[in-house]
């Protein structure tokens, strides 16, 4: 536990709006609605289970499970208790869950009802894990039921203190966890609230996980007295009439969840008039696609980037700067938000003037205090108060940033640099496609050879030939695509980013080393 310290923590932020809100409507899960009265009973019966078996500062709790209104208020009852808690992903493997149960070091295993099997198996397998909670979907625990709710308090958490120990989804090497502290959790919810399009009435619809980064929404809009929807799964048209039924106002996505959006319901057949925000990140999104989903949906998007190890906010491209007459400006990630210091720094850690690519940095409150158990790790990503993102990038001369490539994923080929989001804007802007991921793969000639994974829009074609001549027109001859690959459907990691490490695989098996 650390220091005495004035500073606000989530866990009074949590008392604070239970108290403000007890009767108004807190969580809808299907036909399942609770009041924010009962919202707290809900943490308070966790947090008797919870210290019944251990927890309490310095330990934590881990938690496998689909969206649904305890994915966030067993969260809420760890950070009472002055605990961290960590969300499982549910579409990892068995590996990964029983690594990061041991990295963790928790005491306490919370699943939905459809992971019981599966957490007797990470049961047996984790050294630390030795206690398991079990939700039905009505809310009700056998391990729960003879624990009176215990009183609210902020407890003893301060501001330094480990609230979030949530894993990166591991696409670079082995998943890292990331050590957010109680005022970062603060200062995201207050960056959210003043620069992230947070309507004055929310009602917010939770489809990604709330475990990960759908979460960062959820705190702000509690703590307007407003609504959390969640969705378990997703699926475009339930998407669409949870929208119309809930009278949704908020709503975060990420670009493979649009584009099915797009191209698998109709959006144009739903009353769709209640929404005010349609927060989106994670991964880029084509101009095109979004001027598409403009059109469509309505001139409702907000973009926010951002990392786990800054709480996945750090610049924001608004609603009004969302301008199908200024169609380039749809391709930045948009400016710092409040509470951010952003800036594009070269390898030396030197502020690049505008125009110029490097490195994007940021910092501020709401970032981690680096990686747990992974020293070395650590010290690579934070600099000087930095926290270095792996993101190369240029600003202009209004502050808006434009992101061009992943560090590690820039493709050298025949001696030049070449940023794959910048061949991927292009691509997508041909009628035929309806998404494309750029890769580099091993070329004797080259070193390495851009290469387009795409996926074309029903009933349409386009040879490789004429992808080639299309960007080789726009980009130059350099950014041309030497082979195309056409496929159903690109591969996404379990936070629905594309998985650009399964793309190349194939490619880069047989290498000695992972670039030419």
């Amino acid at each position: 536990m650390g220091a005495a310290s004035s500073g606000v923590t989530v866990s009074s932020a949590i008392v604070e709006l239970f108290s403000r809100y007890r009767g108004r409507e807190a969580f809808v899960a299907g036909d399942r609605r609770l009041t924010y009265a009962q919202s707290a009973e809900v943490v308070g019966r966790l947090m008797a289970g919870y210290a019944a078996r251990g927890v309490g500062p310095g330990s934590g709790v881990v938690m496998l499970s689909p969206n649904r209104p305890e994915s966030w208020l067993a969260a809420a009852a760890a950070y009472l208790l002055g605990a961290s808690f960590t969300g499982l992903q549910v579409l990892g493997t068995s590996e990964d869950h029983v690594f990061m149960c041991d990295d963790v070091g928790a005491p306490v295993l919370v699943v939905d009802e459809s992971f019981a099997d599966r957490a007797e198996a990470i049961r047996a397998e984790a050294a630390t894990i030795k206690h398991v909670i079990v939700l039905r979907a009505d809310g009700s625990s056998d391990e729960l039921a003879e624990f009176a709710p215990l009183p609210l308090s902020a407890g003893p958490a301060c501001e330094e203190d480990v609230a979030w120990l949530q894993y990166t989804g591991g696409t670079t090497g082995r998943a890292k966890g990331v050590m957010l502290p109680h005022r970062a959790l603060v200062a995201q919810a207050l960056s959210y609230l003043a620069s992230c399009g947070i309507p004055e009435h929310p009602r917010y619809l939770a489809v990604t996980p709330i475990t990960h980064a759908a979460v960062l929404p959820l705190l702000p809009t509690l703590w307007r007295g407003g609504t959390v929807v969640t969705l378990p799964s997703f699926d475009p048209e339930r998407w669409l009439r949870t929208v119309e039924a809930e009278r949704i106002t908020c709503a975060l996505t990420v670009p493979t969840i649009l584009t099915a959006i797009l191209d698998q319901a109709s959006p144009e057949d739903f009353d769709l008039s209640s929404l005010e925000t349609v927060i989106y990140g994670a991964s880029p999104i084509s101009p095109t696609r979004l001027l598409e989903a403009m059109e469509r949906i309505g001139p409702v998007f907000q973009q926010i980037y951002g990392q786990m190890e800054t709480i996945g906010t750090a610049t924001t491209l608004r609603r009004d700067e969302h301008s199908p007459a200024d169609p380039d400006r749809l391709s930045s990630c948009g400016r710092a938000v409040l509470g951010a210091t952003v800036a594009v720094v070269d390898d030396d850690g030197n502020e690049l003037p505008a125009g110029q690519i490097g490195e994007i940095a940021v910092r501020g409150r709401a970032t981690m205090l680096g990686y747990r158990n992974m020293a070395e790790e650590t010290a690579a990503v934070m600099d000087g108060g930095w926290i270095k993102s792996g993101d190369m990038a240029h600003r202009d001369d209004e502050g808006f940033f434009y992101i061009v490539d992943r560090k590690k994923d820039m493709i050298i080929t025949g001696g030049f640099n070449v940023y794959a989001r910048e061949v991927e804007d292009v691509v997508a802007t041909h009628p035929a496609v309806a998404n494309v991921a750029v890769i580099g793969i091993p070329d004797h000639k080259w070193g390495e050879a851009v290469h387009a994974v795409v996926v074309l829009r029903a009933g349409a074609s386009v040879d490789r030939v004429e992808l080639a001549a299309f960007v080789k027109e726009r980009k130059g001859p350099v950014h041309a695509p030497k082979s195309v690959d056409f496929v159903e459907a690109l591969p996404v990691t379990t936070v629905g980013k594309v998985d650009k490490q399964a793309l190349r695989a194939p490619y880069w098996s047989a290498e000695s080393r992972q670039v030419h």
